[in-house]
């Protein structure tokens, strides 16, 4: 009998500056999903981590920015195969802003190599995990 697919519980974050979108690229590090698609920062909770504080520690791995507020704005589960194992994800998307600064990666082999601002108009023309392409539907970035 199969122990089926792997459980991975992430908070993630639509982050909208100045018509832009803060995503960060995941790398071949990525455990669930695919390297090189656009990805909103955050990334799995630690054993009983709060999911807010989950997304604190992530956008300052991923971004080396400073959370100031965040919401909730929807729970979406997915499924996914990578590198021979089969995942469910229940991705916490929020709303958040962060504090001033440019983004950078802080994390060193981590599951983004690189992190950046995307102009709203140009989010089309990346590929976006689908838990990105869900947290912008629900901002209205994206149809």
């Amino acid at each position: 009998m199969s122990d089926g697919p792997r459980l991975r519980v992430g908070a993630y974050a639509v982050i909208v500056r100045d018509s832009s979108v803060l995503l960060s690229r995941l790398s071949e590090a990525s455990p669930v999903f695919d390297p090189g698609a656009w990805h909103l920062p955050g990334g799995g909770l630690d054993p009983g981590e709060q999911p807010g504080d989950a997304l604190v520690r992530e956008l300052r791995e991923e971004a080396g920015l400073e959370v100031t507020t965040s919401r909730l704005l929807d729970a979406r589960s997915y499924s996914a195969r990578r590198n021979g194992t089969d995942w469910h994800v229940v991705g916490l998307l929020h709303s958040a802003q962060v504090g001033d600064g440019e983004p950078v990666v802080t994390e060193v082999d981590g599951s983004a190599d690189a992190v950046r601002w995307v102009p709203v108009d140009q989010l089309d023309e990346l590929p976006l995990s689908p838990p990105t392409a869900d947290g912008l539907r629900l901002v209205d970035l994206l149809r």
